[in-house]
Protein backbone atom coordinates (compact mmCIF):
# COMPACT_ATOMS: atom_id res chain seq x y z
CA UNK A 1 0.00 0.00 0.00
CA UNK A 2 1.55 3.36 -1.00
CA UNK A 3 1.99 5.96 1.56
CA UNK A 4 -0.11 9.12 1.51
CA UNK A 5 1.87 11.85 0.44
CA UNK A 6 3.45 14.73 3.05
CA UNK A 7 2.27 18.32 3.72
CA UNK A 8 5.50 20.43 2.58
CA UNK A 9 5.78 21.69 6.06
CA UNK A 10 6.54 18.67 7.20
CA UNK A 11 8.51 17.69 3.99
CA UNK A 12 10.77 20.32 5.24
CA UNK A 13 11.16 19.91 8.81
CA UNK A 14 12.13 16.08 7.80
CA UNK A 15 14.94 17.91 5.00
CA UNK A 16 16.24 20.44 8.11
CA UNK A 17 16.57 17.07 10.21
CA UNK A 18 18.20 15.14 7.62
CA UNK A 19 21.52 17.71 8.38
CA UNK A 20 21.80 16.23 11.93
CA UNK A 21 19.66 17.52 15.21
CA UNK A 22 18.62 21.20 15.36
CA UNK A 23 16.53 22.77 18.14
CA UNK A 24 13.45 25.03 17.43
CA UNK A 25 14.80 28.26 16.10
CA UNK A 26 17.19 26.11 13.80
CA UNK A 27 14.30 24.00 12.04
CA UNK A 28 12.63 27.32 11.59
CA UNK A 29 15.37 29.35 10.00
CA UNK A 30 16.51 26.20 7.83
CA UNK A 31 12.73 25.38 6.66
CA UNK A 32 12.98 29.19 5.29
CA UNK A 33 15.99 29.03 3.51
CA UNK A 34 15.54 25.26 1.94
CA UNK A 35 12.03 26.88 1.02
CA UNK A 36 13.59 29.56 -0.97
CA UNK A 37 11.95 31.96 2.26
CA UNK A 38 8.45 31.02 0.74
CA UNK A 39 7.76 28.62 4.20
CA UNK A 40 7.93 30.63 7.43
CA UNK A 41 7.08 28.83 10.23
CA UNK A 42 5.59 30.05 13.68
CA UNK A 43 6.94 28.60 16.61
CA UNK A 44 3.58 26.99 17.95
CA UNK A 45 2.93 25.14 14.25
CA UNK A 46 6.36 24.36 14.41
CA UNK A 47 6.42 22.74 18.05
CA UNK A 48 2.91 21.27 16.82
CA UNK A 49 4.01 19.61 14.29
CA UNK A 50 7.02 17.74 16.12
CA UNK A 51 4.97 16.50 18.56
CA UNK A 52 2.78 14.97 15.83
CA UNK A 53 6.15 13.75 14.17
CA UNK A 54 7.10 12.43 17.34
CA UNK A 55 4.00 10.92 17.81
CA UNK A 56 4.27 8.90 14.46
CA UNK A 57 7.71 7.50 15.43
CA UNK A 58 9.52 10.18 12.48
CA UNK A 59 11.80 12.45 15.39
CA UNK A 60 12.93 12.23 18.86
CA UNK A 61 13.73 14.71 20.95
CA UNK A 62 17.78 14.16 21.14
CA UNK A 63 19.16 16.42 23.91
CA UNK A 64 18.19 19.26 26.29
CA UNK A 65 20.36 22.07 27.40
CA UNK A 66 19.82 25.35 28.98
CA UNK A 67 20.76 28.53 27.22
CA UNK A 68 19.86 31.97 29.12
CA UNK A 69 17.82 30.33 31.41
CA UNK A 70 15.28 28.19 29.11
CA UNK A 71 15.47 24.78 28.29
CA UNK A 72 16.63 24.32 24.35
CA UNK A 73 14.99 20.93 22.63
CA UNK A 74 16.84 19.40 20.03
CA UNK A 75 14.98 17.22 17.63
CA UNK A 76 16.47 14.36 15.24
CA UNK A 77 15.61 12.29 12.88
CA UNK A 78 14.71 8.52 13.02
CA UNK A 79 15.48 6.03 11.16
CA UNK A 80 11.65 5.43 10.41
CA UNK A 81 11.51 9.38 9.44
CA UNK A 82 14.72 8.63 7.20
CA UNK A 83 12.53 6.12 5.20
CA UNK A 84 9.64 8.24 5.39
CA UNK A 85 11.68 11.18 4.08
CA UNK A 86 13.80 9.00 1.25
CA UNK A 87 10.22 7.85 0.03
CA UNK A 88 8.71 10.95 -0.32
CA UNK A 89 11.44 12.74 -1.90
CA UNK A 90 11.50 9.66 -4.19
CA UNK A 91 7.41 10.04 -5.01
CA UNK A 92 8.13 13.98 -5.96
CA UNK A 93 11.53 13.43 -8.05
CA UNK A 94 8.81 10.84 -10.01
CA UNK A 95 6.09 13.05 -10.37
CA UNK A 96 8.98 16.53 -11.36
CA UNK A 97 10.36 14.01 -13.88
CA UNK A 98 6.99 13.17 -15.39
CA UNK A 99 5.93 17.12 -15.81
CA UNK A 100 9.49 17.74 -17.01
CA UNK A 101 9.07 14.95 -19.66
CA UNK A 102 5.59 15.99 -20.67
CA UNK A 103 6.30 19.70 -21.07
CA UNK A 104 9.17 18.87 -22.79
CA UNK A 105 7.18 17.02 -25.18
CA UNK A 106 4.12 19.57 -25.80
CA UNK A 107 3.86 21.04 -28.97
CA UNK A 108 2.63 24.61 -27.56
CA UNK A 109 3.06 27.94 -28.78
CA UNK A 110 5.16 29.04 -25.66
CA UNK A 111 7.59 25.71 -26.94
CA UNK A 112 7.48 26.60 -30.81
CA UNK A 113 8.36 30.19 -29.93
CA UNK A 114 11.29 29.39 -27.74
CA UNK A 115 12.51 27.07 -30.34
CA UNK A 116 11.97 30.09 -33.22
CA UNK A 117 13.84 32.33 -31.17
CA UNK A 118 16.38 30.07 -31.31
CA UNK A 119 16.80 28.91 -34.86
CA UNK A 120 16.67 32.42 -36.18
CA UNK A 121 19.26 34.93 -36.84
CA UNK A 122 19.04 37.67 -33.94
CA UNK A 123 18.40 41.03 -36.35
CA UNK A 124 14.60 38.56 -37.42
CA UNK A 125 13.82 38.08 -33.68
CA UNK A 126 10.69 40.18 -32.33
CA UNK A 127 11.74 43.36 -30.92
CA UNK A 128 15.56 43.08 -31.15
CA UNK A 129 17.79 45.36 -33.40
CA UNK A 130 20.65 44.97 -35.58
CA UNK A 131 23.49 45.97 -34.07
CA UNK A 132 25.12 49.96 -34.23
CA UNK A 133 27.77 49.68 -37.30
CA UNK A 134 26.58 46.37 -38.42
CA UNK A 135 24.57 45.87 -41.84
CA UNK A 136 21.35 44.06 -41.35
CA UNK A 137 21.75 40.58 -43.22
CA UNK A 138 18.91 39.91 -46.36
CA UNK A 139 16.33 37.36 -45.52
CA UNK A 140 14.66 35.16 -47.46
CA UNK A 141 12.22 37.20 -49.99
CA UNK A 142 13.92 40.68 -49.39
CA UNK A 143 15.21 42.08 -52.83
CA UNK A 144 18.79 41.27 -53.70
Amino acid sequence: MASRSMQEPTFLILTALAAGPQHGYGIITDVLRISGESVRLRAGTLYAALDRLQGEGLVEAEREEIVDGRVRRYYRLTSEGEARLSAEAERLRRNADTATRRLRARPGPALATRLRLRLLPAQTRPGLRTPPGSAPRARLGDAT
